[in-house]
């Protein structure tokens, strides 16, 4: 479980940049991505470039999730969720996440 989560960080920690301009963490900072419990990023703004920007992301994060699956022979799902509640946590004061109610909640 302990190498699970290593190598979930490790791959997490690559989905700070993308092509664009606009990188995660500036998304975050604006206020135009917020983080869900589903291991997934959300778009609070519907701009091109922030729809770019987290359909990159997820899909990167999916990739990811699905190697840790079947590395560790877990369910892809589960890994997403722990790897969310991980990525809600550390969440830096102004950014946004999704409560278990579905609502958005600025840390």
């Amino acid at each position: 479980m302990k190498k699970q989560l290593i190598l979930l960080f490790l791959a997490l920690s690559m989905f700070g940049q993308n092509a664009s301009a606009l990188s995660l963490n500036d998304a975050r900072a604006q206020g135009r991505v917020g983080e869900t419990l589903s291991g997934y990023i959300a778009p609070l703004r519907e701009d091109a470039e922030t729809q770019a920007l987290v359909k990159h992301i997820n899909q990167a994060r999916s990739e990811s999730y699905q190697r840790l699956a079947d590395a560790n022979n877990l369910p892809m799902d589960e890994v997403a969720k722990m790897a969310g509640q991980k990525l809600v946590e550390r969440a830096r004061p102004g950014e946004y996440v999704q409560g278990i109610n579905g609502k958005w909640l600025q840390k």
